[in-house]
């Protein structure tokens, strides 16, 4: 058998998929399924590949007996497959450890997945934060250079475009999401179980190199011309394995390790018994435009002709995709509430539509976009009443209310300590500040005090008091607290504050001290 001339194109087709799920900016649990059905599909064609390069060491070493001039490449057969085996289990092995350390897989309903497909830690820890990420780049950049040194060095130029192990080190530098590097922009804050099909991809880059070097050597003992492939597996590389209703169904059916239509091999390509043109790669387009949800089916059909054997052979394989409703999401980032006088975190989403595509208004308050696709909410309608988001996107529309409060009541503390009770003399007497706290607030809020009244109560004489405005204590206030002594109470009583978003005053009651 023989192996395709062009097996970048095989990388080339299986990645439109997992290209375009990097790119949704709702990871569901739809999206979690279609990387898992990417990397499964890619196990399968790396599997295929194994096939087909399988018996072609041998073939080149009988066809190089045919003169001594063959034997050099004869001679390197043996460590193509050497090289691609120690590639495929150190990339393997990345990937082994990856799901052992976040945990492992769990059956779910019959199903087989990832425990932590979620987890963007451990990608991050391990690939970038502890380096084996550009490990990984390191050791990509070894293998393709072993593989090229199998190459004589007259055709080395040439063939090094054509191989597909090649590490992008360009595009994160310009990337305006700035990276510290590769392994940062590869696999920073991604989740695992986005990854998995990133390490199949390099894996089967470096089968697909295996068999361009084979393919290669092939061509320099005279095999070319006289092999044909046998062993077929016809793939569906869709962009997209779930989409919504009315959205356009698109994928690539082509034959792993295909020869290209200008081969011998002579492949034609249908889709439900519709005839597809193949374009050099041997790849074939087909879409669908289903106008309603559930799976749908359909079946691929791949012919090849033998000009050895002068038979034509057919190769079927049936797969599916899932149509599914447009749905839309709003919900508030910390509460389900829209606070007066703060900024209000907000994240909106389409299932299956670009954030681009999306149009959002509000009433009840002022909306702003961010850069990072989330949006920033400023109440402005009066406490008790609702602010009223909407969302409306090409075939689905809809709104969701939230209630608009005032921030919490803070907490009045002396010193931003102390919430009354006994104190010590030289404690009491050492704080200078009534301060309010908001306990538990997730926002960055600050309240100002506006002021409060000071009572001392001593043993056998009369209330002494003293108005204070603003949070230090001063004045005659300051001349009230220094007097304190062991047995008196001190009472901040109408401590009052304003919080962000507040028209008036608001009163925290009161502060009681018995000084020890």
């Amino acid at each position: 058998m023989s192996i395709p001339k062009e097996p970048r194109q095989l990388m080339i087709n299986v990645m439109y998929l997992v290209l375009t799920a990097l790119l949704a900016l709702n990871v569901s649990a739809e999206i979690f399924n279609a990387f898992d059905m990417v990397d499964k599909g890619l196990v399968k064609a790396n599997d295929a590949l194994d096939s087909a390069n399988k018996d072609m060491p041998s073939q080149i070493k009988k066809s190089a007996e045919k003169g001594p001039q063959f034997k050099t490449y004869a001679d390197r057969v043996d460590q193509v497959a050497a090289i691609s085996k120690e590639g495929s289990d150190y990339v393997n092995g990345i990937k082994q450890f990856l799901v052992d350390t976040s945990g492992g897989y769990e059956e779910f309903e019959g199903v087989t997945k990832l425990k932590a497909q979620r987890d963007y830690d451990v990608t991050t820890r391990l690939l970038v934060d502890k380096g084996k990420g550009m490990e990984l780049k390191d050791k990509m950049m070894d293998i393709r250079g072993k593989f090229l040194a199998l190459v004589d060095e007259a055709d080395r130029k040439e063939f090094e475009g054509k191989l597909p192990i090649n590490i992008d080190d360009e595009t994160w530098k310009k990337s305006t999401n700035k990276k510290a590097n590769w392994a940062d922009f590869t696999f920073g804050h991604m989740p695992l179980g986005a990854t998995m099909p990133i390490f199949s991809k390099f894996t089967n880059d470096i089968k697909s190199s295996e068999a361009a070097v084979l393919n290669y050597l092939a061509g320099k003992v005279g095999l070319t011309e006289e092999v044909v492939l046998d062993q077929f597996r016809v793939v569906s590389s869709p962009k997209k394995s779930y989409i919504t209703k009315g959205e356009k169904f698109e994928t690539e059916v082509f034959l792993s390790a295909s020869a290209g239509k200008t081969s011998n091999t002579g492949i034609k390509i249908s889709v439900n018994g519709a005839n597809l043109p193949v374009d050099d790669a041997g790849a074939a387009k087909w879409s669908a435009t289903p106008d309603d949800v559930g799976v749908k089916k359909y079946e691929a059909v791949a012919s090849v002709y033998n000009p050895i054997t002068k038979e034509t052979k057919q190769y079927r394989q049936a797969f599916e995709y899932e149509v599914g409703e447009k749905s839309y999401t709003i919900s508030a980032s910390k509460m389900n509430v829209f606070y007066l006088g703060v900024d209000n975190p907000v994240e909106i989403s389409v299932a299956g539509v670009p954030s681009a595509q999306i149009k959002v208004s509000m009433s009840g308050g002022d909306l702003s976009r961010n850069g990072d696709g989330t949006y920033t909410v400023k109440a402005t309608g009066a406490p008790g009443s609702k602010a009223v988001i909407n969302v409306s996107a090409p075939g689905i529309s809809g709104s969701k209310e939230f209630r608009i409060k005032r921030i919490p009541d803070p907490t009045p503390m002396l010193g931003g300590k102390e919430r009354g009770g006994k104190v010590g003399n030289g404690t009491f007497k050492g704080y200078s500040a009534i301060i309010p706290i908001l306990e538990g607030f997730d926002f960055d809020a600050k309240c100002n005090l506006a002021g409060f009244t000071l009572v001392r109560v001593a043993k056998r004489q009369d209330p002494e008091f003293a108005v204070n405005r603003g949070s230090r204590i001063e004045g005659p206030a300051a001349a009230l607290q220094a007097k304190a002594n062991p047995g008196d109470k001190f009472i901040f009583q109408d401590v009052k504050c304003k919080c962000p978003g507040d028209v008036a005053d608001r009163n925290l009651g009161q502060l009681v001290f018995d000084v020890q």
